[in-house]
């Protein structure tokens, strides 16, 4: 039976080519043509900072706009990610009719996206956001067969290979000032340059991703300009409420306080595991992210440590009651779902979630840290411990996950703009998640049909040239060890790039 997933249906893999020769002629255009006359100034500022370019900068140096204390601001951003996965070793592959295996013959993988990130100030202290995006992409094995490891943080679980137009966020922000030092905002994407207080009250309302507002860490930086993992972007065992986007309505409340800071994320899940239809009821279902921050100074040197705690109320299935199930009655199998919403899978001789999903609570805690160690170069590290009880409902399958990595500019080389990044992680799975793989069942990612349990790692190296202006060409190396956490498959090598433009 096909799986009523949308993202799991069978789908074309060829790469439009066209669509995609179009995207980048018109972007990258846009991101590094038609606002620069250069200067000698201009060219030493573009060998030392990529911030002094770009639409609202062009605005600025000629008097329109003032980014100290902006009303309004527009940015966009094209990124295209390419991966290739050449053939790896396997003992069995989606065994007997299991269906969350990585295929190991030959595959690639790409995306296309384009977005519009467009603020305005409709009142003292408030902020109105809207960005639009496009996407296209094909992913490999259908996003099947890694616990934490994507090799692109641009997959969407329902994208396909023609652009799709959609709005990833609409919200409103209002800060209430409580004293304290001035403090300067920049300009940048979904944020208003402008002075603020140390100690202030922000609240947000409307449709955000909770990534917005939790785990940031600043030596890892923005996803399409770091590694291009999705390991490293955030602890792979964070399973935030969102939809298959990874988008959500939500309230958020953030309380400043100096060296100090208190994040509240309330948000409505999925109406069930991995889709993208968002649940309103949000008194019955939703996720509760608590975060709280310690800014730092070790010498002059600036870092951060966060502790990151989720409990999510959403309807989910227990691999324990899976189990349970299926040996009491074993009609309540992975290919007897029916109608009842399930990952497709068609072995008979495994348990399936679709059996037992009903409200159920999910919960975790995890450490975030960053310290810059020179000017140019700095750590971060994230580890979380989820309960494993659960099946994954919109981030990824690991329950237990920990990561950490390098951000290196280029200035010891003459290339200050330039980064180098190295990453490493590992991702566990509970004992009754194991047990239930073991028995041939499937997850939203993984399931192999059997289960030699090992510990998935992960190792990337990226290197990002910056080529002009506000455009960057980036080379991608990943390897996969025991993927979807099965010692009877991999190592995995995955090759790519990405070419980056902002505007």
């Amino acid at each position: 039976m096909d799986s009523p997933l949308p993202f799991l249906k069978p789908r074309k893999r060829k790469l439009r080519s066209g669509f995609i020769l179009i995207f980048h002629l018109i972007f990258l255009f846009l991101a590094v043509t038609p606002f620069y006359h250069s200067t000698a100034e201009e060219d030493r500022s573009e060998r030392e900072n990529d911030s002094d370019f770009g639409l609202m900068n062009t605005l600025a140096k000629n008097g329109l706009h003032d980014r100290a204390n902006e009303d309004w601001n527009l940015y966009g951003q094209y990124t295209f990610i390419y991966f290739w996965k050449p053939e790896f070793n396997a003992k069995y592959t989606n065994l007997n009719g299991s269906n969350g295996s990585l295929i190991p013959e030959p595959e690639h993988s790409y995306t296309q996206t384009f977005t519009f990130f467009l603020g305005v100030r409709p009142w003292k202290s408030a902020e109105f956001y809207f960005v639009p995006e496009s996407i296209a992409e094909v992913t490999l094995s259908n996003l099947k067969g890694f616990t934490g490891e994507q090799e692109n943080t641009e997959l969407e679980k329902n994208g396909i290979s023609s652009p799709t137009l959609y709005r990833s966020r609409v919200f409103v922000r209002q800060t209430f000032g409580l004293g304290g030092e001035s403090v300067s905002l920049p300009s940048g994407p979904m944020q208003l340059g402008g002075k603020t207080e140390s100690r202030r009250l922000v609240f947000t309302l409307g449709t955000f991703s909770a990534l917005d507002l939790l785990d940031k860490n600043n030596v890892y930086g923005e996803p399409r300009k770091s590694l291009m993992s999705e390991e490293f972007m955030t602890d792979s065992a964070f399973d935030f409420a969102a939809d298959a986007r990874g988008y959500s309505l939500g309230f958020g409340a953030e309380l400043y306080w100096d060296q100090w800071a208190f994040r509240w994320v309330h948000s409505a899940p999925a109406q069930y595991p991995n889709l993208q239809p968002i649940d309103l009821r949000f008194l019955d279902f939703y996720g509760d992210d608590l975060e709280f921050e310690h800014d730092h100074t070790l010498g002059d040197r600036p870092g951060a440590v966060r502790l990151l705690l989720f409990r999510n109320r959403e309807t989910m299935g227990k691999f324990s009651d899976a189990i349970a199930a299926f040996q009491s009655d074993p009609s309540k199998n992975a290919a007897n779902c029916g109608d009842l919403v399930n990952y497709g899978s068609q072995n008979a001789q495994a348990p399936d979630l679709c059996w037992v999903r009903h409200p159920n609570i999910k919960m975790g805690i995890g450490i975030n840290l960053e310290q810059s160690l020179t000017e140019d170069t700095g750590i971060f590290i994230r580890a979380m411990y989820a309960d494993g009880n659960t099946e994954v409902d919109a981030f990824d399958p690991a329950d237990r996950s920990a990561l950490m990595g390098s951000i290196t500019k280029g200035r010891a080389w003459g290339r200050p703009l330039d980064t180098l990044g190295i990453g490493l992680a590992a991702n566990w799975i509970s004992v009754d998640h194991a047990k239930y793989l073991a028995m041939g069942g499937v997850d939203g990612f993984i399931g192999d049909g059997a289960l030699n349990y090992g510990v998935e790692t992960v190792m990337e190296f990226m290197y990002s040239i910056h080529v002009w202006k506000t455009l960057a060409a980036s080379v991608d190396y990943q390897h996969v060890g025991n993927p979807g956490n099965n010692r009877d498959r991999g190592p995995v090598n995955l090759y790519g790039w990405r070419i980056h433009a902002e505007f």
